[in-house]
């Protein structure tokens, strides 16, 4: 089989190319896209096989050295089954099982009491957000057995209904596994008895206090462990975290918070949002998540990274030439609504969902694969790249963007972002990391399936595992790579590049590739 000239890294939102520039050539092909058994969405998994070949004209064909492996994820733990195929020279065939992600977060709080009851509260919980994907994924959990047996879901919002409408607004929106149906009605029936709702202020402390009230009468006398799931507008963030840590937090257990993107609105304002946040709770309750980057992503690039023997030693600048990060997705959304901070796709998908893909790429080898030694690798390298310059940005706009009406002409947001990121360390010392995220391209690599993944970061939460999860100083560290950017669209310094729909994107931007002497793999 003949090899070919590039490492190529699909996984369910991004794609990651890496173009030779010594000696080998190497590649990964993706033959099918997983997806996890949960609901309406048959069984797939990710299929990669690597191909690596010398130049050297004197060894035989036969010679090229296949490595192929399946990655599958059950609940926290992803076994790698890997069998690498050796040439002629006489090696042995191995096996090598790998354990990936196997431990929890180092936190204290991280051991759960099996008579312990879960008490899960989503505020907001009339919300687009909370209907169509918080609670289907709570549903999914308690359906396949993921939730606790002792389990209560309480809804909190500004609206004035009972827990019988509650229950009237979520039930449509639940559905089983298409290969698993028995007893379906009858498992939400018991998730809908076990929902409750309560009416009340972001920032009214007698409602957090009657929240906590309501959630005791349900949990008993036993322990319990709690988890808030703040589905709220940016600007009651703080409101609500200060509200609730006061009035409403378990002495019998531990609490965890969930918080939605975007995790700030720049620079200044997440500083604001975390001494908000860390004033009312520690560290290790804060989960700031991001939908985009499901457990697939990460375990996939983590087996690509630390366990396999063809990769291990090129992963470096000395065998790499550049690094390609793609993000696309369809146009299906109003700009103004997908993007409420007026930054666009930097804000939505850049500083969390793209960086944490290129920390996860460059980072150096954790100590552990715990949370804590994964988050500081990352954040490690995140403080290597430069802050960006207006040379090695293209920032554009579609054309077809259904949120660009007459009211919107003279205040567009970007939906288009190509940059080059330097990493100043010795691993990627002159290594460019080339970044395109965008909306309404030629090919629509958005492949994510978002209820899959809050199913899995939901459950991720209750474990206590927080590796997927972006820390306080990576938050900061992230936006701090962008202020240059964000300076000037906040300055009206950056003319958007227009780009038609099912384009490959704005014109100017092969300018920028070609600087690196770079065409992109899927071009």
């Amino acid at each position: 089989m003949a090899s070919l000239s590039s490492v190529s890294l699909s996984t369910s939102s991004s794609e990651t190319s890496i173009f030779r520039s010594t000696n080998w050539k190497l590649s990964v092909l993706t033959t099918v896209v997983r997806t996890f058994p949960m609901i309406k969405k048959s069984r797939t998994q990710i299929n990669y096989v690597a191909y690596v070949q010398s130049h050297d004209v004197n060894r035989p064909q036969s010679s090229i050295r296949s490595t192929s492996f399946n990655v599958e994820g059950s609940g926290s733990t992803t076994s790698l089954d890997e069998e690498v195929k050796v040439d002629t020279s006489g090696v042995e065939s191995t096996k090598f099982p790998f354990p990936l992600f196997e431990t929890q977060s180092s936190s204290s709080d991280a051991q759960t009491d099996d008579s312990a009851s879960l008490s899960i509260a989503v505020i907001g919980a009339t919300g687009v957000l909370a209907r169509t994907k918080i609670f289907p994924a709570l549903f999914a959990l308690y359906y396949s057995g993921q939730l606790s047996e002792k389990f209560g879901i309480f809804g909190y919002s500004r609206k004035k209904l009972t827990e019988e409408d509650l229950r009237a607004i979520i039930a449509p929106t639940l559905s089983c596994r298409i290969d698993h149906q028995e007893n379906c009605e009858e498992k939400m029936d018991a998730f809908l008895k076990r929902t409750f709702y309560l009416n009340g202020g972001y920032d009214n402390q007698e409602g957090m206090s009657k929240l906590n009230t309501l959630m005791e009468e349900v949990e008993g006398k036993f322990g319990a462990n709690r988890i808030f799931y703040l589905s709220v507008p940016q600007e009651a963030l703080n409101d609500v975290a200060s509200s609730l840590a006061e009035k409403a937090q378990t002495q019998r257990g531990w609490n965890r918070v969930i918080i939605e993107k975007p995790f700030g609105l720049g620079s200044f304002s997440s500083h604001q949002l975390t001494t908000s946040l860390l004033s009312n709770f520690e560290e290790k309750q804060l989960y700031r998540i991001d939908h985009l980057l499901g457990r697939n992503t990460i375990e996939n690039l983590a087996v690509l990274r630390f366990s396999n023997l063809v990769f291990m030693p090129l992963w470096n600048r000395s065998y790499i030439h550049n690094i390609q990060v793609t993000f696309s997705e369809e146009l299906g959304m109003q700009t103004s609504a997908r993007y409420p901070n007026g930054y666009g796709i930097l804000g939505d998908v850049v500083h969390s969902h793209i960086f944490q893909t290129v920390a996860l790429l460059a980072m150096e080898p954790p100590v552990t694969l715990d949370g804590e030694d994964v988050r500081y690798e990352k954040v490690k390298v995140l403080k290597s790249i430069r802050k960006l310059e207006s040379a090695d940005v293209i920032l554009g706009h579609c054309e077809a963007d259904s949120g660009s009406n007459s009211k919107d002409k003279d205040n567009l947001m970007p939906t288009y972002f190509g940059a080059v990121l330097h990493i100043d360390n010795a691993r990627w010392d002159g290594v460019p990391f080339l970044i395109k995220a965008s909306q309404g391209l030629k090919k629509n690599r958005y492949n994510v399936d978002v209820t899959d993944s809050y199913e899995q970061l939901v459950h991720d939460v209750i474990d206590g595992d927080n590796h997927l999860f972006m820390r306080s100083d990576e938050v900061e560290v992230a936006w701090n790579i962008l202020s240059p950017v964000l300076s000037e669209l906040d300055n009206n310094n950056v003319t958007l590049e227009h780009y038609d729909f099912g384009s490959k994107g704005p014109d100017k931007a092969d300018n920028l590739w070609a600087k690196h002497g770079v065409k992109w793999s899927d071009d």
